[in-house]
Formats: structure tokens, C-alpha cells, sequence
């Protein structure tokens, strides 16, 4: 199975370019105000902080693009930010047979997938990945693809 939200990258550079527009237009109103015009008075400090909030919210929800491949004998796992700077691109991909279990978990509008792998140095290890950008389907659809994965995993196990 394929899952892939980099089809959205376009938008969420429109919402990032949008939000540093509103904080540039922010700042020169603020200067204007507070030099010139003071019309707002003390309130003039909401055109700077509340583009930075939701600056900060956009960052905070982590790396926007995430592609998921399960197709052949290898799980594929990507995870980049839409701005290349910001975060270093995630990039895994093992094999089927490695994998345990994984989790998903969601606080506000946060959502992260810890998947755990057998590793031959310390027996097992915690990848982490940020699916807050993807829909509730594609989440759905993550959930059904890994469960397949562990369960055929664990009848392998079992059996052995």
C-alpha cells in the first residue's frame, strides 16, 4: 500500500508564505503605529504576535509530508518539511519482517506514529514520525496497512 500527502505540499507552502506576509505586514504596521500614528496604542503588539503564534503552531506541528510504502518486501518511510532548512528529512526503510509494533498518538492537534523494529546491537528501536498533516482516512488507512504487517509478523513468530 502507498499513502502520500505530497500532492498538499503546495498548499501548505500557500499557508506558510500567507503567515510570513502577515507577519512582515505585522511588523511595518507596528513600526507605523507605534512612529507615526498610534491609533492602537498598546494594542499594536497583536500584529506581531499573533502571526508568530500561528507561525509557531504551523512548526510545531512537525514535518508536513509523510509517504508511506509497504509494497514488496520493504516498509518505506518518509518525512520531510515542505521548507528544507527547518528539519532534517526523515528517511527509513526496512524490512517487513522487522517490525513489532507501533503506535499512534494524538495530543491536540498533534499526532505522531512510533513504530519499533527489531535491531540487532540493542534488540529493538523507536522510530518516530509526524502524521499530523495527514486525514483521518490516511491515518485509518496507516493503521490497517501496519496492523496487517505486525499481525502476519507475529503468526511468523508464533510458529517458529
Amino acid at each position: 500500500m502507498r499513502l502520500s500527502n505530497r500532492k498538499k505540499a503546495p498548499v501548505y507552502n500557500f499557508i506558510n508564505t500567507l503567515l510570513l506576509m502577515m507577519l512582515s505586514a505585522g511588523i511595518v504596521g507596528f513600526i507605523f503605529d507605534q512612529m507615526r500614528f498610534n491609533i492602537l496604542e498598546g494594542k499594536s503588539y497583536f500584529l506581531i504576535i499573533i502571526p508568530v503564534i500561528l507561525l509557531i503552531i504551523l512548526y510545531l506541528n512537525g514535518r508536513q509530508i509523510f509517504e508511506y510504502d509497504s509494497d514488496g518486501e520493504a516498509l518505506h518511510f518518509r518525512n520531510r518539511n515542505i521548507i528544507p532548512f527547518i528539519n532534517k528529512p526523515l528517511s527509513d526503510e526496512f524490512p517487513k519482517y522487522k517490525l513489532i509494533s507501533f503506535e499512534m498518538v494524538r495530543v491536540l492537534f498533534i499526532k505522531r506514529l512510533y513504530v519499533t523494529i527489531s535491531s540487532k546491537n540493542s534488540g529493538s528501536t523507536i522510530l518516530k514520525y509526524e502524521i499530523s498533516y495527514l486525514t483521518n482516512k490516511e491515518v485509518n488507512d496507516l493503521k490497517v496497512s501496519l496492523n496487517k504487517v505486525v499481525k502476519a509478523n507475529k503468526e511468523k513468530r508464533h510458529q517458529e
